[in-house]
């Protein structure tokens, strides 16, 4: 670098630290005066106490005032504390090193131990990557759950929604893909958890095999809202680095409605009108340019499994609905199924993998579809078969399909901790339907 470009590189550098003051505090928002910031900024609240400092974030500007969210409580921060400015953005420190911890939404150890050496900053907000830059998904990443693996076959790079109620098994099934699945490393992010689930599904959902190649990423129920979204997004950028190393990375965030939710707490503090349900307008911009980070890049890819907590179980609700169309695919966990004891208690009737036709050979696809009609001729006529009223022998499709659907459905279960091979697995349903043309 010559004495020019030095030169020039000295005078741009800002030696100088703003400072605004706070102004008053409403419920979860901070207004203050000053400093000259941007959107999205980080700042520090000196509080004056033992010369604490709280983080917060700009979300926003009225009447020459600077709207800010602290990533923590508002706890101890008062009027005329001084606001520094950073001039940069959320970043976090990310590196191989990092594969087997727990962190927190600012990247820090929730062990509040030290970070290990050899990391680097990343920043947790990026854009979506260019459409044209995106390969297409080809391959099959198997799960090791049968019923996905078999049924609605995902491919590397694709996002799926797992849609269910609460207590219906995502966790569980979420646990299970992380375990088996052939991906170099998960990244599982976990929001809006209640603090006793974090532990138990870290030992007992995932274990210590899964965590030995995951990334786990905690925003509790009782953090703030700000830090409930930016764990979503360190997570993503954890995501992101990986895959741009060249890694198959599996993204498993644990829910975007919990992150929704906490989206519609900013906007409704900042004035934001209230629209479906309650959700603000910001809520559905979010979903898209959140969701849209994840996928397949020129270096690596990111299979994405969202849980989506379904109010009242309904399947259109707003959040359910946009983040349905989003999405590669969806997975339905029936309420009905989980209590018959099917586990996981997925409706792959309601569900659908949007690449499955591309990466699955033509065979496998015709004994899956074969499957997949016994077991819609099975629904359709339940009732009748139920209370007696459809005689055997009248249909012989209706017949075929009583005798085939309690095996069929077995076959779909699968224990917790039982992992299996996809193309054993395919060959165990073509037996099934085999055995039920000879009989």
């Amino acid at each position: 670098m010559d004495i020019t470009m030095l030169t020039n590189r000295l005078e741009e550098i800002d030696t100088y630290k703003r400072f605004g003051k706070v102004d008053r505090v409403v419920g979860l928002l901070i207004e203050a005066r000053g400093p000259e910031v941007r959107i999205g900024e980080v700042c520090y609240i000196h509080t004056n106490l033992n010369n604490n400092k709280i983080m917060a974030e700009v979300i926003g500007f009225y009447e020459e005032k600077v709207l800010l969210m602290p990533y923590t409580s508002v706890q101890n921060i008062a009027a005329g504390c001084l606001v520094e400015s950073t001039k940069k953005s959320l970043t976090i420190n990310v590196g191989r090193s990092l594969i087997g911890k727990v962190i927190d939404s600012t990247g820090e150890l929730l062990d509040k131990s030290n970070l290990p050496k050899g990391l680097k900053d990343y920043p947790t907000e990026q854009s979506p990557p260019n459409p044209l830059t995106r390969p297409r998904i080809k391959e099959i990443i198997p799960v090791g759950v049968k019923a996905i693996d078999t049924m609605l076959t995902v491919g590397r790079g694709q996002r799926i929604g797992i849609f269910a109620g609460s207590g219906v098994g995502k966790s569980t099934l979420m646990g299970m893909i992380a375990r088996n699945s052939e991906a170099d490393l998960n990244v599982i992010a976990l929001i809006g958890e209640r603090g006793r689930e974090v532990k138990e599904f870290i030992e007992k959902e995932l274990g210590s095999e899964g965590l030995k190649k995951s990334i786990v990423v905690v925003a509790t129920s009782d953090q703030s809202a700000l830090m409930r979204i930016k764990g979503a997004y360190t997570a993503t950028a954890i995501s992101e680095y990986f895959r741009d190393l060249g890694y198959e990375v599996n993204l498993m965030m644990d829910s975007v409605t919990r992150v929704a939710m906490a989206q519609r707490e900013i906007g409704l503090a900042v004035g934001e009108p209230p629209t479906t349900k309650g959700y603000t307008p910001s809520v559905f911009a979010l979903l898209p340019s959140l969701l849209e980070r994840t996928g397949t890049s020129s270096n690596g890819t990111i299979t994405a499994f969202y849980t989506v907590l379904v109010d009242g179980d309904d399947m259109n609700e707003p959040i359910a609905d946009t983040t349905r169309g989003i999405l590669d695919g969806h997975f339905i966990l029936d309420r009905k199924l989980a209590e018959k004891g099917q586990f996981p208690a997925i409706n792959v009737l309601q569900s659908v993998s949007r690449v499955m036709v591309n990466i699955v050979d033509e065979p496998s696809l015709q004994i899956v579809q074969q499957a997949k009609n016994i077991l819609a001729t099975y629904q359709d006529n339940e009732e009748l078969i139920q209370i007696g009223a459809y005689k055997r022998g009248t249909n012989p499709v209706v017949d075929n399909a009583i005798q085939l659907q309690p095996k069929i459905m077995n076959f779909l279960k699968q224990g917790i901790d039982e992992s299996t091979n996809r193309e054993q697995a395919i060959q165990q349903l073509q037996n099934i339907l085999n055995g039920s043309a000879s009989s």
